[in-house]
């Protein structure tokens, strides 16, 4: 290069240094500076290590719930007849909690292979399902899958439906530390226990019911695939109301489920083509059993059972529990037959009033094993709340005098002549007696003012002459009285120590005299009839009492008793209503102040059954009314309608099981005796002024004849008719205070004691 070429090129040079020393420098723009790789970088390591802090700081501060939510606790009650079938089910959800075991293993994997086929390998949390769920949520795209069994098992056991984020994340949290602290088993158990199926249905046992009418444990291959495809929509896939898409739907839902059990090994190639030759349609809805007619007094008096043996109430409406009850559902249909076929039938509630005011109530006992095997209640409860067959405020009448002898027989107790009580022992049956040995002033009239003169045990027994217990009842002592019912189960609050109380005014039950007759019939050995049977919740049992108890009398007494009381059936106030019947039976009919109660209690060897007729206005706050008039005919009382509805059911309930006859060898019926004839005459109206009978002797009723076919009480000329014929009606001849009669069965409207004063309504004067 020479050097003008040099010079030319430092002239070069310095021309471009120049330039650029005058022209602006150029600025990066706001965008390249703010996302620069560099920065991206770190801000994405950034948010990396903060959500793991995040997480990891959540995973720590997020424990399980100690509880369920509220809809997982809860499960509907089940209530069974005495032979496991169903009776009814009790709760706002209809859902019975089974163990995994009770579920066959290859449904078990049904679910598993609808739903999550590594369920058994993973963690809990399926993190690509549940990332794209939490976008598609963002995003308001609804509810998305992608959940494990696990998670699903967590949103319904512990969490909601509601789709947040947060919730979304609480459910992978707890998901991971469910997964960690239980067993795929337990896992799985509880997700096919939580989960709807549709038709109402929350639970594989509930659902195994409304599709296929069977329990979890009997379901095949085939329907439980069908009902884990259920879950992924139940109210489409719901064969019943399905369109012709949901049907289609659900069979491809269900082969999938299929193929993949072959996939995992679950189900051979050759079991899965057989089984999709078929499909397992399921049975039509059928609506839950629900708690009409007698079900609903079943259902609340088994409640107040288990309630006052311990079981928590709070606790029992939480739901779960299964209990079994002693009704035999033939012998529940016969007598809710009995009473419709034998009463109702014969009411005319718009015509009668006094047939809208008659209520029913029966309660009948095994008396071996003390469980009551059929209840009557009423009209329903949502028609009568009050059941009848436990009400006690109706008075028992009549039907107490068995007890007066047992206490006679079990304490040695003699009579005022210091002779043995026993059957044959002979007693002075004249009308309005004045007891003697008494401690207050007691002379009760006889029904129709009937006079007995000198008459057996067995007769005042058959004839329930009032005068003979009266006078019975203090040769005893009533407080030794009082004490055996109270042995026999009777309400010893409802029994005041008055002379009355041998008429029968304290206030009973079907169920507890049915209780007290079976303890005659178990030769001595308490009964209390039991409703319930078992009783358990999540596969614990409770511990009840035991219905059948120890001895509370001597077998002879109770022997003896039974003895005596089948001269009712045979020859007594219920021979017309109760005859001709194919098994042996002993009872006692009853009949209160005014017609307001009538009772027969009476048993077989193997059946004991209360039947109580109690007349109450409910239009009047259930106010205690008359029964006369009932079904359009006279009087009621013990041997019409409460007799023949027990006679009608006893048949039918022991079918041809009648062969029995009752073991009494241990009845003592005392030395035979023969009373001396009293003069027959006409009854005085009025006594003495000492208030002793002004020598009238005994007469003889008017039979009245069997009752009609119809069950009706036939009509009779005599104005104040027998129970069916016999002197032990129940009648009053008007509520005044110097008239009126009242029968056997009866309290008596009118009491005179000694010395001509009177008293009203059930001897109020003695009370």
């Amino acid at each position: 290069m020479g050097r003008a070429d040099a010079r030319r090129a430092r002239q070069g040079s310095a021309r471009r240094a120049k330039r650029k020393q005058t022209e602006p420098k150029q600025q990066k723009s706001f965008i390249r500076r703010l996302f620069s790789w560099k920065k991206i970088l770190g801000t994405v390591l950034g948010l990396i290590l903060l959500g793991m802090l995040g997480f990891i700081g959540l995973y720590l501060y997020v424990e399980i719930p100690d509880k369920s939510n509220k809809d997982a606790a809860k499960q509907s009650n089940v209530f069974q007849y005495a032979d496991g079938s169903m009776l009814a089910r009790d709760g706002t959800i209809n859902r019975e909690v089974v163990r995994l075991a009770q579920v066959p293993k290859k449904v078990q994997y049904t679910f598993v292979a609808a739903e999550n086929k590594t369920f058994f390998h993973d963690s809990g949390v399926d993190l690509f399902g549940t990332a794209r769920g939490i976008l598609n949520t963002l995003m308001g795209h609804g509810k998305q899958g992608g959940s494990t069994i696990t998670q699903q098992y967590v949103k319904n056991y512990y969490l909601s439906d509601e789709q947040t984020v947060s919730r979304k994340l609480q459910e992978i949290i707890i998901s991971l530390k469910v997964d960690d602290k239980y067993t795929k088993s337990q896992i799985l158990e509880g997700y096919i226990n939580t989960s709807y199926y549709g038709r109402g249905a929350y639970g594989i046992q509930a659902a195994a019911k409304a599709y296929y009418q069977k329990d979890a444990k009997d379901l095949s291959v085939s329907q439980g695939a069908y009902l884990a495809s259920l879950l992924q929509a139940p109210s489409q896939y719901d064969w019943s109301t399905a369109t012709p898409t949901g049907k289609k739907l659900v069979k491809n839902r269900w082969a999938y489920t299929l193929n993949n059990m072959v996939e995992m090994h679950w189900l051979s190639k050759e079991k899965r083509d057989e089984l999709l030759q078929r499909f397992p349609k399921p049975k039509q809805p059928q609506a839950a059993p629900g708690v009409t007619g007698q079900k609903g007094y079943l259902i609340t008096e088994a409640k107040k059972e288990l309630f006052a043996q311990g079981v928590d109430e709070k606790e029992f409406a939480a739901g779960g529990w299964t209990v079994r009850l002693g009704i035999q559902p033939k012998k529940q249909k016969a007598l809710e037959a009995s009473v419709k076929r034998k009463l109702l039938d014969d009411l005319d509630k718009k015509k009668r009033k006094v047939d809208r005011d008659a209520q029913l109530g029966a309660a009948s006992v095994d008396p071996k094993t003390g469980h009551i095997v059929a209840m009557y209640g009423g009209a329903g409860q949502s028609e009568h709340w009050t059941n009848n067959a436990t009400r006690e405020d109706y008075q028992a009448a009549s039907t107490f005098k068995p007890l007066i002898l047992a206490s006679a027989l079990e304490n040695d107790s003699t009579t005022q002549d210091k002779l043995p009580i026993t059957p044959s022992t002979i007693y002075d049956g004249r009308n309005r007696r004045p007891v003697v040995g008494g401690d207050k002033p007691f002379a009760p009239p006889n029904e129709d003012e009937h006079e007995y003169g000198k008459i057996t045990v067995q007769t005042a027994t058959n004839n329930s002459v009032n005068s003979v217990f009266a006078q019975m009842g203090a040769d005893v002592g009533l407080d030794k009285v009082k004490e055996t019912a109270v042995k026999l189960g009777m309400n010893g609050k409802k029994m005041d120590v008055q002379p009355a109380m041998t008429l029968g005014t304290m206030g009973a039950s079907p169920v507890q005299m049915a209780g007290a007759y079976a303890t005659f019939d178990n030769h001595g050995r308490k009964v209390t009839p039991a409703l319930v049977v078992s009783a358990e919740h999540n596969q614990e049992k409770v511990d009840l009492r035991k219905p059948i108890g120890e001895p509370v009398l001597d077998r002879k007494t109770a022997d003896t008793v039974t003895k005596v009381l089948t001269g009712v059936v045979n020859d007594g106030t219920a021979s017309q209503s109760v005859k001709n019947t194919a098994y042996e039976a002993a009872g006692k009919t009853g009949t209160s102040d005014d017609d307001k109660s009538a009772w027969f209690v009476g048993y077989t060897p193997k059946l004991v059954t209360a039947v109580g007729m109690f007349g109450e206005d409910t239009k009047a706050g259930g106010a205690q009314v008359t029964l006369k008039g009932t079904g359009g005919g006279g009087r009621v009382n013990g041997g019409t309608y409460p007799a023949i509805v027990w006679a009608d059911y006893t048949r039918a309930a022991l079918g041809d099981n009648t062969g029995d006859t009752f073991d009494l060898e241990d009845a003592d019926m005392g030395i035979p005796q023969t009373p001396t004839p009293t003069p027959s005459a006409t009854p005085s109206a009025t006594p003495s002024p000492s208030g002793t009978p002004s020598g009238t002797p005994s007469r003889t009723p008017t039979p009245t004849g069997p009752p009609t076919p119809s069950g009706r009480p036939s009509e009779s000329t005599d104005p104040s008719p027998s129970d069916s014929g016999f002197p032990d009606g129940g009648t009053t001849g008007g509520d005044t205070t110097t008239g009126g009669t009242t029968g056997g069965d009866t309290t008596g409207d009118t009491t005179r004691g000694p010395g001509g004063g009177s008293g009203k309504n059930g001897l109020s004067d003695f009370n």
